[in-house]
């Protein structure tokens, strides 16, 4: 029996494979090292990808409502446009970010004021009622009086401490700084990498889907472009979703706190919003925060605060993010439930944003696969 040339070339692909596969599996730990140090090389480019992403959905809008008028009157070139697009969308997030700071530092600033008194007293109360515990019974001042302390093994020992942890000091210090040294370096190259990529994304796509069509089938090349444009879409839409959502909560509450006289009213409003851009679980951070800040003015109005943030939640959950995030990303709220649990307990913080707009691409997906098998089979389900 003849073997056809391509029959061979996939028997040779097939058995080289294998032969990779049974190496990597033998030597785990070296194929584990050697993806750390490839990872390590792309994760600035990785991270400049998804810093483009987020900054692409508030440029495109800018793009679109103040440019596009005047690149169809060719008033305005599109490179001259994508640049101003691009500059106001930076100047935009610099805003918000110096607005943040200037709305809360100052106001942790005074928090952590209150709470410096409010320690000084209650260390002030501890030492008069030590002096009334010593007042009435004499024989534990006299025990007190009667303590005998070693200065000499004591100072031995703080400078064996000094000694020693001079050098841990500064190893640590050197260490600390080499990292921020390294993590300053990675944001940079991952902020220049983005803006390239929001300069020539149209570009880079259409070269993205040349190569595509010519290395991979055409069935395959048109799948991986239309799974493509989803996960566009719905990312897009979840980010700009969770974005008006997280300030529609914010100003819920400066609004409400401010009605009812209930004092950190804009610094808990931009906590909240800044918080509940972490699905679910955001919102009850940031009121803990300012429940821990109302605490030390007065504990019962930090009582009326908790009460207001589930009365507000209620709304929030039932009738703003369903309609919000719920519609932009087309999920049930069970599979958002779900996403947010699996992907909080798999990468934190970053897999509870990230798994609900996956999750969502992968629910349409399969739903379209289901829906088309069983139009093939003829079977209507009710």
């Amino acid at each position: 029996m003849e073997i056809s040339k391509q029959t061979m070339k996939k028997l040779i692909l097939l058995i080289t494979f294998t032969v990779l596969l049974l190496t990597g599996i033998q030597r785990l730990d070296i194929v584990l090292n050697a993806l750390g140090i490839f990872w390590g090389i792309l994760f600035p480019l990785v991270l400049g990808g998804g810093i483009a992403f987020v900054i692409n959905v508030p440029m495109h809008s800018l793009e679109e409502k103040l440019f596009a008028g005047a690149k169809k009157k060719k008033k305005l070139s599109p490179a001259l446009a994508r640049c101003s697009s691009l500059l106001l969308t930076f100047l935009l997030l610099i805003a918000v970010i110096l607005l943040l700071v200037l709305v809360i530092v100052p106001q942790l600033l005074e928090s952590a004021y209150s709470l410096g008194n409010y320690i000084a007293a209650a260390v002030l109360r501890a030492a008069d009622w030590a002096e009334k515990q010593f007042a009435a019974y004499p024989e534990i001042a006299q025990r007190m009086e009667n303590l005998t302390i070693d200065w000499k093994t004591l100072l031995g020992n703080l400078w064996a401490f000094l000694t020693t942890g001079v050098g841990s000091v500064v190893t640590s210090t050197i260490s600390v700084t080499m990292r921020i040294f390294g993590a300053v370096n990675t944001a940079f190259i991952a902020l220049i990498f983005a803006v390239y990529l929001l300069l020539q994304k149209e570009r880079l796509g259409l070269q993205c889907r040349k190569a595509l069509y010519a290395l991979v089938p055409r069935k395959a090349a048109d799948q991986t472009v239309k799974v493509c444009s989803l996960s566009h879409r719905i990312f897009s839409s979840y980010i700009a979703g969770q974005c008006m959502e997280a300030v529609i909560l914010g100003c819920m509450f400066f609004v409400s706190m401010s009605l009812l006289k209930i004092p950190y009213a804009l610094l808990t409003g931009c906590l909240i919003a800044v918080t509940a851009l972490i699905p679910i679980v955001g919102a009850f951070i940031g009121c803990f925060v300012g429940a821990f800040l109302l605490l030390m003015v007065s504990p019962m109005q930090a009582v009326f605060f908790v009460a207001l943030f589930l009365v507000l939640q209620q709304v929030e959950g039932n009738f703003i993010y369903p309609h919000v995030v719920g519609n932009s990303v087309g999920l049930p709220s069970i599979w958002v439930l779900a996403a947010v649990t699996v992907g909080g307990s798999l990468m934190g913080v970053a897999g509870m944003i990230l798994f609900i707009p996956l999750t969502s691409v992968v629910y349409a997906l399969f739903r379209e696969f289901v829906y088309t098998r069983l139009k093939e089979k003829g079977i209507k389900v009710r």
